[in-house]
């Protein structure tokens, strides 16, 4: 914590990614798009998993494609969001630090929504299952806004909902696309990496980089 500047302002909103950041849904989901591809008996590393850690629908479809075409990449993609369903209908395991940190920010009455590159009702379904879904006083996805992230729709209309100027926003994110999202949204964002350590590309940023979402919540409770 002692490395981490402190915050310039004290937020009047926090915004958070879904995905790898409140979820341990991008683990869930890569394994669950490996397990397919060995089903099918596609040999894949799992670098390519991890490239699609924080992108888009698109993004990750075409980087499949490249690999196996488009029917093997339509035939993983189908099996691995059956494998998925059955993770999200069970309640994707929160990350570390999630419930106190939302917790405090109510009792704090800091307006809190979410900006997830998911598509909405499954960003839906995947918060009302992991039981935080009510913590929220909105929640915009990608079916939402017309560019995903790295572009910023999605956290301006994040903040158009709250009411709040971007500039007054904090951006809670995991990836290096969501960290872009909310520096061209003109807002201040705080790293928590989870699968993919940043790389200097990214750390030249210069955004806030935390290991944990309790460093989060002191980062925030300097504030007030």
């Amino acid at each position: 914590m002692s490395a981490v500047a402190a915050l310039p302002f004290q937020p009047a909103a926090v915004l958070f990614d879904m995905d790898g950041l409140m979820l341990d849904s991008e683990r869930a989901f890569t394994d669950c798009l490996a397990q397919a591809a060995r089903e099918q008996a596609h040999r894949l590393p799992q670098s390519l998993w991890l490239q699609m850690v924080g992108g888009s629908d698109a993004h990750s479809r075409a980087l499949l494609e490249a690999r196996i075409g488009k029917p093997g990449s339509d035939a993983v993609q189908a099996r691995a969001r059956t494998l998925y369903d059955a993770v999200v209908d069970a309640g994707v395991p929160h990350r570390p630090g999630i419930v106190p940190l939302l917790r405090w920010l109510v009792a704090a009455r800091v307006p809190r929504a979410v900006g997830t590159s998911t598509r909405n009702p499954l960003a839906l379904r995947k918060l009302q299952a992991a039981g935080l879904l009510s913590y929220f006083d909105a929640v915009c996805t990608s079916s939402d806004v017309e560019h995903p992230k790295p572009a910023p729709d999605v956290y301006l209309l994040a903040a158009q909902r709250l009411g709040v100027a971007p500039a007054h926003c904090v951006v809670l994110e995991d990836s290096p696309p969501g960290v872009r999202a909310a520096l061209a949204a003109g807002m201040t964002p705080v790293q928590v990496p989870d699968l993919l350590a940043p790389d200097a590309a990214t750390r030249a940023l210069g955004h806030r980089i935390v290991a944990s979402l309790d460093e989060v919540q002191a980062l925030l409770r300097a504030c007030w």
